[in-house]
């Protein structure tokens, strides 16, 4: 630790200036998916294994359809504190042609406090989301040959190309958004760097039916549309919404075999503020816990397994983190005087 404050000293003057990026300078920091996938994958673990500092992810609601949220964390192993402060628009493409999401990720410097650096966290969130989405498809289905995904936008795109990447049997990638022009698009930007055949599904049912695995990236809301029905689910399949209780009939996660979760703290929280409002499914264990090999995954190859991951700040900061230490190394980035 001590180590690391001196190597941060040589490039800022803690507690008198702070590094600055910009979310451009983020990406050009160059962290490949492979370093995205290995720096979530040590966040998880981390958290299985309980050697971290996370409270659930409090937040403020200005309209019925929106969300601010706060995301402090602390994980020693990786020198990552800090703070992620994001919001969901959902109507801001149309509105305001803005993005849906945007926010800040600020760190600190462990030994004094001080604020070391703020950075924009859209790129580090689109990137470490399908990261740990894939990451337990591939620990708890790692045969499956046929992946869905439902939502196109800029979770969808991140979702399949991490997902061809990742899992090795992979043959093809059903995908399917209300808007053709998405999936048209997601097709164009991803196809060429994933092996696996991209299909434009036709609708909720076929893609469902489709598919061994299967992944939602759309909304969040409290009131469930179950734009998949309970029906169309089969024993065997592994699914892994990133959108909490929207997407999905609230049956499915009830009878599931197994309801996993990133963070019981966070479910539980978010159970209690009413998205889940037929009571939350009994839980397994949590994500990071299979990963670290502290809780058995898939047991039989007949289990329906719910996994639902709506995000952590664990992962947030530790990749957070990798990137300014890139960032220091190249000059990328502003200083700023505090």
């Amino acid at each position: 630790m001590e180590q690391d404050r001196q190597r941060l000293a040589s490039k800022l003057n803690i507690g008198k200036e702070i590094w600055y990026m910009t979310q451009e300078q983020v990406r050009a920091a160059g962290l490949t998916e492979t370093d995205i996938l290995d720096l979530t994958r040590a966040a998880l673990v981390a958290h299985g294994r309980k050697e971290y500092e996370m409270p659930a992810k409090i937040g403020v609601h200005p309209f019925q359809d929106v969300f601010f949220h706060a995301m402090p964390a602390y994980v020693p192993s990786r020198l990552a504190l800090g703070m992620k402060w994001i919001e969901c628009y959902p109507g801001n493409p149309a509105r305001f042609n803005l993005p849906q999401t945007t926010g800040l990720l600020l760190l600190n410097d462990i030994l004094s406090g001080c604020p070391i650096a703020i950075m924009d966290c859209a790129w580090i969130t689109a990137m470490r989301t399908p990261a740990v989405t894939v990451l337990a498809a591939a620990a708890l289905h790692p045969e499956a040959e046929t992946f869905g995904m439902f939502g196109c936008g800029v979770q969808g795109v991140e979702h399949v190309k991490f997902a061809g990447l990742t899992l090795d049997k992979l043959k093809t990638i059903y995908i399917y958004d209300v808007k053709e022009e998405n999936m048209d698009q997601l097709i164009a930007q991803v196809q060429p760097k994933v092996q696996a055949k991209i299909v434009k599904g036709r609708g909720f049912e076929e893609v469902t039916k489709s598919c061994e695995v299967l992944s939602s990236a759309t909304f969040i809301v409290k009131r469930p549309y179950a734009f998949v029905k309970r029906e169309w689910v089969c024993k065997g399949q592994t699914i892994l919404p990133c959108d909490l209780n929207t997407f999905w009939d609230p049956a499915i996660p009830m009878e599931a075999d197994k309801f996993i979760v990133d963070s019981i703290e966070e479910h539980q929280l978010f159970d209690r503020a009413g998205y889940f409002p037929g009571g939350l499914p009994r839980i397994a264990c949590e994500t990071g816990q299979i990963l670290a090999g502290v809780r058995p995954g898939r047991e039989s190859k007949d289990e329906l397994i719910v996994c639902s991951n709506i995000g952590m700040s664990v992962c947030d900061v530790v990749v957070g983190r990798a990137v300014l230490d890139r960032a220091l190394d190249r000059d990328l980035g502003l200083k700023l005087p505090l």
